[in-house]
């Protein structure tokens, strides 16, 4: 049975511009994908933090690199991203999905050097059960730093590598990877393809680390494939949607 892993951007499935507030219609639309990629086979969904774990993390100056000890403050992100996952769970649960979810923190942790440490026993279990499991980006505690923050991004590469996923997707509210005249990249196999758009490996752009994700995906063995919200209907028939990244693994 084919396995897909499906991430959901925090600027599809919420209003960024409103302080925890869901996108019922961006929700609605992901919420049709992942029924029928559930109908088709496997399917574990990662979502983002929108506008519910980002402002927590920047009020407590909490990122991927800057951590904390204070227990409050990773208790309130977490929180937070608990609420979206609840809205989330209970969205696919209304369209028949037997989703559950699977809470980074409590499952999983960064090594001192950065590294993401996943252990994926209950999400293989859940699956094999026939149940969709559904993570989501974090707060994490993170060996040296206390807790720092776990994106989405990284938790589809864990999970792919893990799993060995046959097809990964991540939905965001870009149409897929730009070059330097905007238009949509349809296929990265080496970072030098896009090397000029993105500024090289090491940037840091408005896209969210751009750079850094395409680099990541190039790692996995299965097709990974970036696609704005009106690419999801293509994804889930089976077509390529937006920018297609196809490593050498």
């Amino acid at each position: 049975m084919s396995l897909v892993v499906l991430k959901l951007g925090g600027s599809v499935v919420t209003d960024k511009d409103e302080a925890e507030t869901v996108d019922e219609s961006g929700l609605a639309a992901a919420v049709d994908a992942v029924a029928a990629l559930a109908e088709a086979g496997q399917v574990v969904v990662v979502h983002g933090g929108g506008s519910f774990g980002h402002h927590h993390a920047a009020d407590h100056g909490v990122s991927s690199e800057s951590g904390t000890h204070d227990v409050a403050g990773i208790r309130e992100i977490n929180d937070a991203m608990k609420r979206l996952n609840d809205a989330v769970l209970d969205a696919l649960a209304e369209r028949g999905v037997p989703a559950l979810p699977v809470h980074p923190l409590s499952a999983g942790a960064r090594e001192e050097d950065g590294s993401l440490s996943l252990p994926l026993a209950a999400t293989e279990t859940m699956l094999g059960e026939g149940f969709v499991p559904v993570l989501h980006g974090d707060v994490i505690a993170h060996a040296g730093k206390g807790a720092t923050i776990v994106s989405g991004d990284d938790l589809v590469v864990s999970l792919a590598s893990g799993l060995d996923a046959d097809r990964v997707g991540l939905c965001s509210t870009v149409p897929g990877v730009l070059d330097t005249a905007g238009d949509v990249i349809p296929e990265i196999t080496a970072f030098g393809d896009a090397a000029d758009a993105l500024g090289g490996s090491d940037s840091t752009d408005v896209t969210g680390g751009m750079a850094a994700k395409v680099q990541k995906l190039l790692a996995l063995g299965a097709p990974a494939h970036i696609f704005g919200p009106e690419g999801l209907g293509e994804f889930v028939a089976g077509e390529s949607p937006g920018t297609v990244i196809r490593g050498s693994n």
